[in-house]
């Protein structure tokens, strides 16, 4: 399916004109930092919006719609996959929980070279909370005393995840020896 972009909302969600009608699209496989993750939501914001610039033509691969009626897409434009340039520049986090239909290896190396090269998200010493914890974190009910903890990861947990994702087996099993 083919599309306009008419809006961006986040680094991981916009709106494309398809004929007569808006769709709202949520990228598929990625998670971009909330807005409120300073300055890091505003950065894949930015990296979005100049992928996917307002008027311009994006192919779309819809996967699925979201318990919020968006549609859940892979974003292409001249060719480029969008959704993997974002986490590719390190402005996004592959979504690992909602990889399937994905290209779970391309998705993988795209998020460790841009790790270990410390790109976007990646060059924040000590981490920076993972969307899906920084959000959970927000619904908790808590006293103004409490302050949220995000969990964050090392390197080494992180490397060892993609591993054992991307193969179905034990990083152990697959000889990686993951020192940051």
């Amino acid at each position: 399916m083919r599309g306009t972009v008419v809006s961006i909302g986040d680094g991981d969600t916009l709106r494309i004109r398809e004929g007569n009608r808006t769709l709202n699209v949520r990228l598929a496989c990625i998670d971009a930092p909330e807005t409120s993750q300073a300055p890091h939501g505003a950065n894949a914001r930015s990296q979005l919006q100049a992928l996917a610039p307002l008027g311009s033509s994006v192919e779309l691969r819809i996967q699925a719609t979201d318990r919020y009626g968006r549609s859940v897409a892979e974003l292409s434009r001249n060719g480029r996959n969008l959704n993997q340039a974002l986490v590719a520049s390190g402005a996004s986090f592959v979504y690992w929980q909602y990889i399937a239909g994905c290209d779970r290896q391309t998705y993988s190396r795209l998020e460790s070279q841009a790790r270990l090269r410390g790109l976007g998200v990646w060059s924040v010493p000590g981490g920076v909370s993972r969307p899906w914890d920084f959000r959970a974190g927000n619904r908790q009910p808590r006293s103004s005393s409490v302050v949220p903890q995000s969990r964050r990861y090392t390197c080494n947990q992180i490397g060892i995840r993609i591993v054992e994702m991307a193969t179905g087996k034990p990083a152990s099993d697959c000889g990686v020896d993951l020192e940051c």
